[in-house]
């Protein structure tokens, strides 16, 4: 791993698409990279013991938090051929059909970026200490169980 200090991943509120689209538009100077690719993790209004999520509240232990997604981005990096990467996560209450996760990394090859994302999706669902309190349409609430 490097000496590298860990970024602060996470936003206030809902990811935006312009938050998105000017995360793109900033990688179109790096004539080195020959593909991208995008996770965008998006609210459901999933229906639990009959009744609708509305929103999920996601809080998490910072320090801690930013820590394991530098741990995660850092194997990322050891384990696949990749010229950057980005992670955002929200905090805070995001409504459903709002975008609270947003991954992107970029590479030579295209191969890379496919199995990169994977990778570090499923280490982020697995391992990141970020919670979510489904707050359901009557405005009662649980906690969410990452699958």
């Amino acid at each position: 791993m490097s000496d590298k200090k860990p970024k602060n991943v996470f936003i206030e509120g809902a990811i935006s698409s312009e938050f998105i689209g000017n995360s793109i538009a900033k990688h179109q100077v790096k004539t080195n990279i020959g593909a991208h690719n995008i996770f965008l993790g998006q609210v459901r209004a999933d229906n639990i013991e009959g009744k609708v999520v509305s929103a999920i509240d996601y809080t998490a232990y910072q320090d801690m938090a930013n820590e394991k997604f530098h741990e995660i981005r850092e194997a990322t990096f050891e384990k696949f051929n990749l010229t950057c990467m980005h992670i955002y996560h929200s905090l805070g209450q995001i409504k459903a059909g709002e975008i609270c996760l947003f991954v992107f990394v970029s590479s030579p090859r295209r191969k890379e970026v496919f199995k990169a994302l994977e990778y570090v999706v499923e280490e982020i669902k697995a391992k990141a200490p970020v919670f979510g309190k489904e707050i359901f349409e009557d405005e009662t609430h649980k906690w969410k169980v990452n699958t």
